[in-house]
């Protein structure tokens, strides 16, 4: 954790960074005004039991440095700490969304959660919320990058969704307070989306969906995207038909995201993207899978688990489409061969 006083660093945000990196040096050199402000603000933050976070501080959000030149000097957060990108999966769309996506998304979200992944997402209506709440319902973690200040949460009536999300995740954003004062500001939040996680989904998103934005982010970082196919005629659709067409890989369940992060992990020199601790039954079945059958009773010695909890554990895999049965109660990791 830095040593600067939280005031300074609003402070040298609300400046633009104009004044010195010393602490002493920037509070004397800025006007009363200034440090009033500062002072606030802080006091808001702190009223929020939340912190702020420096580049180059063990706990700053990692992902976020591969931004490089447009990686957030400082982060707001409230809640837990943000976990490595391996471990985190963003899932977005569009505002306007259909039945379906919705339905889609909180699935999605809750297979990934239940297996011991992070669920990132932005807070709007639609499918983020849906998003949100299917990671949460699962008794998984998620975190929500916010395009305004921790003390103004947009929007507005998302509040008391924001507030379960601090309680069991995390809040997010570079924005030291307020609400965003442009349309840009949205799409300019989707970079640290795309940084903090290390694969991005797009469930549903039309033809100019901002949405787009967190996918072609996560493209620069060199981050796997995966899309959603959904109804011809969608308008909602068009979106993620786009990004398959252009390379992103389809996504039909959670063994695809596995997939994906797999073979990205792998590149960088990782295992497993399931999260490492997680104290799921579904998270720990998943790392005794393999690509070889094997029985119930193994299965439940390797997981620590009983049959019963070990049965229902691959179930539930199983709709996700992580795990596949196999003849005489066997069961093997679902995916492509080698995937995870």
């Amino acid at each position: 954790m830095s040593t600067r006083p939280l005031e300074v660093l609003i402070l040298r945000e609300l400046s633009a960074g104009e004044l010195a990196d010393d602490p002493a040096a920037a509070w004397s050199a800025a006007g009363e005004g200034r440090r009033a402000i500062a002072r606030r603000l802080a006091g808001l933050l702190v009223a929020l039991d939340a912190r702020a976070r420096v580049a180059g501080d063990p706990d700053y959000p990692s992902g976020l440095a591969d931004l490089r030149a447009t990686a957030p000097r400082v982060v707001f957060l409230r809640g837990g700490n943000v976990p490595e990108p391996r471990e985190m999966v963003a899932i977005v769309g569009s505002r306007a969304a259909s039945p379906y996506g919705l339905r889609q998304a909180g699935r999605l979200a809750g297979d990934l959660a239940r297996i011991g992944l992070t669920v990132v997402s932005g807070l709007a209506r639609g499918i983020d919320q849906a998003a949100h709440r299917g990671a949460l319902d699962a008794g998984g973690r998620t975190v929500a990058v916010l395009p305004s200040g921790l003390d103004e949460v947009t929007p507005r009536h998302h509040q008391g969704l924001a507030d379960v999300i601090a309680g069991q995740g995390t809040l997010l954003t570079e924005v030291v307070s307020g609400p965003p004062r442009y349309r840009g500001d949205f799409v300019k939040r989707n970079r640290l989306i795309a940084a903090l996680a290390g694969s991005t989904v797009v469930v549903e998103a039309a033809a100019r969906s901002g949405a787009l934005s967190t996918a072609a982010a996560a493209t620069r970082l060199g981050r796997p995207v995966l899309a959603v196919p959904g109804d011809l005629e969608r308008e909602t659709s068009r979106g993620c038909h786009a990004l398959i067409r252009s390379g992103a890989r389809l996504c039909t369940g959670a063994a695809d995201v596995l997939e994906a992060l797999g073979a990205w992990g792998r590149a960088h020199g990782e295992s497993s993207p399931v999260a490492s601790g997680s104290g799921s039954p579904e998270a720990r079945l998943l790392e005794a899978l393999g690509s070889e059958a094997r029985t119930l009773e193994t299965l439940a010695e390797a997981s620590g688990l009983s049959i019963a909890e070990t049965l229902s554990g691959l179930l539930a895999l199983q709709w996700a489409g992580a795990a596949i049965a196999r003849p005489g109660q066997r069961w093997a990791r679902g995916g492509s061969p080698g995937a995870g």
